[in-house]
């Protein structure tokens, strides 16, 4: 299915190169997934794109979380990942003022480099979006930033006003691709997707096969009800990663976001 007719409105809506990339790599696989690849050697993040990449769009990935990371293993990683046609989402969740911010994309990692998207907190002004897009521009790419709205861990501090500004002022920017909503709560996504409208996108984390609470303050949502609620790309982790079989898993998950997205376009 051409992705125009499988995303409708998000697609003619839309007008970020990095979302419609993403549509177009989520018709390809029949998937709305984002794998989150929470491994902490090279040697498992290769295990785990090998087996599930052809059922996953997109690679959320915490650089710093790598025990063994060299730059040279992470380049062939990332080569790896635009192999098997996964974009690189990664999940630094920026927050601080535009020129450090683009001092933060170059650095050690230099993120600025390889990924193509990043999420950021909008605590310290728009500027921040700005510094992000600068970072990428310094190395002639183009990448895009998803800006938290909503998180799904129990207590976290972004109430419904900071949300609305967040949308706001994310709504107006056109180095956001989109936001990050609360996929454990279809009620709230359902709101965030009012308030945000048609052009941008929203992925969501808090998602899970197993409905309910996990560990450390997370809840999960089911998967198609987050897509039906305004979800665009749901982002799974342990229920890729840590199941008996992950590419049996990530199929589940991308099947079920899938006919979700058949059904709210239908």
């Amino acid at each position: 299915m051409e992705a125009a007719e499988a995303w409708g409105l998000r697609w003619s809506a839309g007008a970020s190169p990095l979302a419609k990339r993403y549509m177009e790599v989520a018709a390809a696989k029949q998937s709305l997934v984002c794998l989150a690849a929470d491994r902490n050697t090279m040697a498992g993040l290769f295990e785990l794109i090998e087996e599930v990449g052809e059922h996953v769009a997109a690679l959320k990935t915490h650089v710093d979380l790598v025990d063994d990371w060299t730059s040279e293993a992470w380049s062939d990683f990332c080569s790896k990942a635009n192999e098997q046609n996964l974009l690189i989402f990664e999940d630094r969740k920026f927050a601080d003022i535009g020129a450090i911010s683009r001092a933060q994309m170059a650095g050690k990692y230099d993120i600025r480099s390889w990924s193509d998207l990043v999420t950021a907190h909008l605590i310290s002004g728009p500027d921040i979006v700005d510094g992000l897009q600068a970072g990428w521009q310094d190395v002639g790419r183009q990448g895009g930033v998803l800006l938290l709205a909503q998180m799904s861990s129990r207590g976290n501090l972004l109430v419904p006003s900071y949300t609305d500004e967040v949308v706001a002022k994310g709504r107006q920017h056109g180095g956001v691709v989109g936001f990050i909503g609360n996929g454990s709560r279809p009620q709230e996504l359902v709101a965030l997707r009012n308030k945000v409208g048609e052009e941008k996108m929203i992925w969501t984390p808090g998602v899970n096969l197993a409905v309910g609470d996990g560990a450390m303050g997370q809840r999960y949502g089911d998967p198609m009800e987050a897509v039906l609620s305004g979800s665009d790309c749901i982002i799974v982790g342990s229920g890729i990663h840590r199941a008996e079989q992950p590419a049996l898993a990530a199929k589940a998950y991308a099947d079920a976001s899938w006919k979700g997205l058949m059904q709210r376009n239908g």
